[in-house]
């Protein structure tokens, strides 16, 4: 197949564009009626999905029914399915014959690249494709042999990466975007009961999953349930709204804020390219990256983004215009470091992403032994450039200088390395090299940081043989760090989450407190500290604290969004709450806890049936979930709490 140069999904105009590399007018592909924007919508939802997963894989398409029934009822008009057998029908059949066929398919209109300007009016109802132009589009729609149902789009084979593939609406760009369309797609009143109730009476006919549970049950649940661990994809505020009934040559009309302003310099550091050749050295190069994050972090004049966000443009191509608008921040910071046996170069510069001026660039040539001190220079150098003065008393505090040994601090890089993979394996690697940290160094903080939150993940992965014993190991550890170090506001956040667990309700306000005072740009703290607020009950406290931790970790794991949606249920905000946990599920379907607080959610505010479904979601994720052992758990602090969260999960059929 010939190559692509890009694609583009413009979620606006309801538009697939694909570039090819000559200089002709791209092939525009429009789907231009209310029943055709359906089928659009379900392309561009397994691009998202495989955008979500970074890699080009098969979509379950009736994994994610309950999005495709509401893109069906919004998009679809008169045309809409009238129940879920009746949806997957059509799909099945627009995927397979329907969608590939570019010359005859009266599904989409393909317009004509003739006029001036071209592709813009539409034009002729069929446009003659070239043969190679047809096999390209043909070849995209792939799915399984083995099972109907498994779909994706094979961009690769036409020899296109996943990057060189966008979602946009307006300056919003890929899940942001996609998130933000499927939010504020309207239903009309009158068929929301039809969505529930098609969601209820398809949920017997969605197959289970391909492969057995067992073994990959336990990866499963506590992917979704490692507290500030994860590392993934983001929402923030907009306003705008999707017209009820546009025609053809109408788009939406955009109304976007998309970050909340700081009145603050905002500051965005990109993962410092590793240009050793070598993907065994990426460790060097993201740790030198978190640790001037982190020293940055730690200047109470900066708003800095945190590194589970800025992460997830690594090793894609990105203009610092695109970071300034998804993560809404001024400045960019980008570098590299070559690494070649105990030599370093490391260059940086600092861009101004709103006029494009280059504030600042500096390289650094050197040993090994001198990246503490070129770790504090960079980020002097950023303060400096952005004219902050620092007050008697401040400085830039890089966390690697908790150690003077240089063999403790790789094996420390490399401890972290291992633990953001998240699984049991990785754990098991990243503490045994934490280990090997704290042993050329028995005063290094961090080392004692990371193997708390080892042993706490072996008791979310089910592999501790003790749960108690890893959870009072984890408790020891974390305050040796803050016996090392009081000034680790991480540490006190996670201190803090661990005293709600065993209920020591005055010792976690006090932890959660001192994290969110030492460090303001933490998002782990105002995470943690917004999780304790929910447990003690005071919920509108906790709201503003996780709303936080979202503006500094604009795309975070979905911890970060089923907990803002937990404190909004218990405040009794329903349907805040409900768009929080779904969002959570849209991005990791397979999280325990998202679908546990959904189904909650939803008993709770008495949509009884889609309580039941989510409770249905949650047992075939982990099926020996027990209600029982649930309410044991349970640290809420007002124990009359715990009882209506337990009553709601059993109305929605959980035992």
């Amino acid at each position: 197949m010939e190559r692509l140069e890009s694609i583009q999904f413009d979620l606006a105009e309801y538009r697939i564009t694909l570039q090819f590399p000559d200089d002709k007018a791209p092939l525009v592909v429009h789907f231009d009626t209310p029943s055709r924007r359906f089928y659009f919508s379900v392309i561009a939802l397994i691009n998202a999905e495989m955008k979500m997963r970074s890699r080009p894989e098969y979509v379950h398409i009736r994994r994610h029914q309950k999005i495709l029934t509401r893109l069906d009822l919004a998009l679809s008009g008169k045309n809409a399915s009238k129940n879920a057998e009746g949806m997957w029908a059509k799909i099945n059949m627009a995927w397979r014959h329907r969608l590939p066929d570019l010359e005859s398919a009266a599904i989409f209109k393909v317009l004509d690249r003739d006029l001036i300007p071209p592709y813009e009016k539409g034009g002729r109802y069929r446009y003659q494709c070239s043969e190679t132009e047809c096999d390209v589009w043909t070849g995209l729609f792939g799915y399984d042999e083995n099972n109907k149902w498994r779909f994706k789009f094979a961009f690769s084979e036409a020899s296109i990466s996943l990057n060189n593939i966008s979602l946009t609406l307006g300056d919003l760009r890929d899940n942001v975007a996609w998130d933000a369309f499927v939010d504020h797609l309207d239903i009309p009143s009158t068929t929301e009961k039809d969505l529930n109730q098609s969601m209820v009476a398809a949920k017997a006919e969605i197959p289970t999953l391909e492969q057995p549970l067992q073994g990959k049950t336990r990866a499963a649940i506590w992917s979704g349930a490692a507290v500030a661990t994860a590392i993934l994809i983001t929402i923030v505020v907009w306003r705008f709204a999707l017209p009820q009934a546009p025609d053809q040559t109408k788009s939406i009309d955009l109304r976007i804020a998309a970050h909340p302003s700081s009145d603050k310099p905002s500051l965005a550091v990109l993962p410092f390219d590793n240009l050793t050749g070598d993907p065994k050295q990426d460790y060097f190069s993201d740790g030198l990256t978190e640790e001037i994050i982190a020293a940055l972090s730690n200047v109470p004049k900066l708003f800095v983004i945190a590194r589970n966000s800025t992460f997830t443009y690594k090793g894609k191509p990105v203009k610092v215009q695109q970071v300034s608008e998804e993560l809404g921040v001024r400045y960019v910071l980008e570098g590299s470091v070559r690494k070649s046996g105990d030599e370093i170069r490391i260059t940086a510069q600092l861009a101004d992403a709103v006029n494009g001026l280059h504030l600042w660039a500096g390289s650094y040539d050197g040993n090994l032994s001198d990246i503490f001190a070129v770790q504090e220079e960079i980020s002097k150098k950023i303060i400096s450039a952005l004219q902050l003065k620092l007050t008697d008393g401040e400085d830039v505090r890089v966390a690697a200088k908790g150690t003077n040994s240089l063999q403790a601090y790789l094996r420390y890089l490399q401890a972290k390395e291992f633990f953001y993979r998240h699984t049991p394996e990785d754990c098991t690697l990243a503490r045994k090299l934490a280990e090997e940290a704290v042993a050329l160094d028995p005063g290094y903080a961090s080392a004692y940081y990371i193997q708390s939150r080892t042993h706490i993940l072996d008791v979310w992965f089910g592999t501790s043989k003790s749960p108690k014993a890893s959870m009072a190991k984890a408790k020891q550890l974390l305050q040796t760090a803050i016996a090392l170090d009081d000034g680790y506001a991480d540490a006190h956040a996670f201190l803090g989450w661990l005293s709600v667990m065993t209920k020591q309700y005055d010792k976690a306000l006090d932890h959660g407190e001192k994290a969110v005072a030492l460090n303001p740009n933490s998002s782990e703290s105002h995470m943690f500290y917004g999780k304790i607020l929910t447990q003690v009950g005071k919920y509108q406290e906790s709201i503003l604290e996780l709303q936080k931790a979202i503006r500094l970790n604009p795309k975070p794991s979905n911890v970060y969004l089923y907990s803002l949606g937990l404190s909004y249920c218990f405040d009794g905000q329903y349907d805040q709450a409900i768009k929080w946990c779904e969002r959570a599920v849209r991005q990791e379907p397979d999280a325990l806890f998202a679908r546990l607080f959904l189904a909650l959610t939803y008993s709770l505010s008495g949509r009884d049936e889609m309580a039941r479904v989510e409770a249905a979601e949650v047992l075939r994720i982990y099926p020996r979930f027990s209600l029982v052992k649930f309410s044991k758990r349970c640290a809420l602090q007002d124990k009359m709490a715990c009882e209506r969260v337990v009553s709601a999960l059993r109305r929605a059929g959980l035992k």
